[in-house]
């Protein structure tokens, strides 16, 4: 047993506290229908995952947002900058010693799609400070309820997560766990695939059928017909030699049919039954359950839209907002990161403008005096330039401020303005005093 797990356990134990599963279960069996499991038709997840749409749905979004960078930031002057912090980076990039961040986030999120709940194992260094991060087989761990009402977890053998033998309670400060829908309890997340259970029968049932007939020459099945009544030992005979002869690897043979014998189809064949529309229906639901654009896994049409940027934004709004705050939130308490700091997926890997709109975006943003130069030279990954750290404006340019002043001092005024009689009285002694050098001239 993981040493920082058994002495909080001993601890707990101690205080002679019980507890109990409260529906702590976890689903790895669906029903396609009421009183399948009854009748042995029940789904196991794995074969979930023989769908294609299912897969690509899965994946798609596991690989989208693990290609996203993690960094840490840092709350300075009210806006989030990147940052580097030697108690919370390192473990950033590198969780564990066997996955980098990428397959980390995505393992994170194959669990959470497939199984509706995500556990991460915290591993902690002797200043109590967390050092590694484990995801662990969901199907190994069962939440559970204290008496008294507190959260543990019962935790199943895992070598490759330093867990020798099974733990019967680990306190949740040493879990990170992470749910889909909970439906039915808090603590117990619901897969997508809750829902989708039917549509993914159903086009199991499609393929397997239409390998089936493909695998017979594309021929339906059918049956022999006679004009009059046969013995049962004359149909067993008749029955035996069509399947050993016109069946199987044999089937397109010519069959030579007496005494009135007639073949007649009895099974639909893939047009009749409109198999591909079947098929896409299926694939449809599944892309609505997952929430993911049916474009993104090659289902039906890619959009017309010009711009991939909207694109991007409406799956990532409809999809992956949501799974990537509760990554984010959740590391953010299960590493204890002060309120200064906060994790953050970098989401300019994801939102993939055009060339000719980027430069358009950025070339805006300099001149409208929002990105320095160098800021927007970053975003086409070129190096800083001298003097380039300072967003710059036209010098006609004024500030609010400026114009405010002038205006509170009624500039459009109409009314003349009275005249200063000392400036009055100064511009006649000069008129005087030059006429009387003009006379004095000869």
């Amino acid at each position: 047993m993981v040493k920082w797990i058994k002495a909080k356990y001993d601890l707990w134990k101690k205080k002679g506290l019980t507890y109990v599963s409260d529906r702590g279960w976890i689903p790895i069996i669906y029903e396609s229908f009421p009183g399948a499991w009854q009748q042995n038709t029940q789904i196991q997840v794995e074969t979930f995952l023989t769908h294609p749409t299912v897969y690509a749905c899965v994946t798609q979004i596991a690989s989208d947002v693990g290609k996203l960078r993690l960094r840490l930031t840092k709350l300075d002057n009210g806006i989030w900058i990147e940052t580097e912090d030697k108690s919370f980076s390192p473990i950033l990039k590198k969780p564990n010693p066997y996955q980098i961040r990428q397959k980390f986030i995505e393992y994170w999120l194959i669990s959470k799609l497939t199984a509706g709940n995500t556990y991460v194992l915290k591993e902690r260094s002797a200043d109590g400070k967390v050092k590694v991060l484990y995801i662990l087989d969901p199907n190994k761990v069962k939440p559970l309820v204290s008496d008294s009402g507190d959260v543990f977890y019962q935790l199943g053998i895992d070598y490759l997560s330093k867990l020798d033998r099974d733990i019967p309670a680990a306190p949740a400060s040493e879990i990170i766990h992470d749910t889909m829908e909970c439906l039915f309890h808090p603590l117990v997340g619901i897969p997508p695939m809750y829902a989708g259970n039917l549509a993914v029968q159903q086009g199991l049932n499609i393929q397997n059928s239409s390998s089936a007939f493909f695998g017979n020459h594309a021929r339906p099945s059918g049956i022999l017909t006679a004009p009059g009544a046969i013995t049962t030992e004359t149909a067993e005979r008749l029955k035996t030699q069509w399947q050993a002869n016109y069946t199987g690897t044999n089937a397109g043979k010519v069959a030579v049919l007496g005494d009135g014998l007639e073949y007649k189809p009895i099974s639909q064949n893939a047009v009749d039954s409109q198999l591909a529309e079947q098929l896409k229906w299926t694939d449809e639901r599944i892309c609505s359950i997952f929430k993911v654009p049916p474009y993104k896994v090659y289902v039906g049409p890619m959009p017309t839209y010009d711009n991939a940027e909207v694109l991007d934004k409406i799956y990532y709004a409809s999809c992956l907002q949501r799974l990537i705050e509760a990554i984010e939130e959740l590391l953010d308490v299960g590493l204890n990161v002060p309120p200064n700091l906060g994790t953050e997926f970098d989401l300019d890997d994801l939102m993939r403008m055009d060339s000719v709109l980027k430069m358009r975006t950025a070339g805006e943003g300099v001149k409208a005096g929002i990105l320095s130069p160098n800021e927007g030279r970053k975003k086409f990954s070129l190096l800083p330039v001298q003097g380039g750290d300072t967003p710059y404006l036209q010098e006609q340019n004024y500030s609010l401020a400026a114009l405010d002043e002038r205006d509170r001092n009624n500039p459009w005024s109409k009314n003349t303005p009275k005249p200063n009689p000392d400036q009055t009285a100064r511009a006649l002694k000069r008129f005087k005093h030059a006429r009387r050098r003009n006379y004095a001239t000869p």
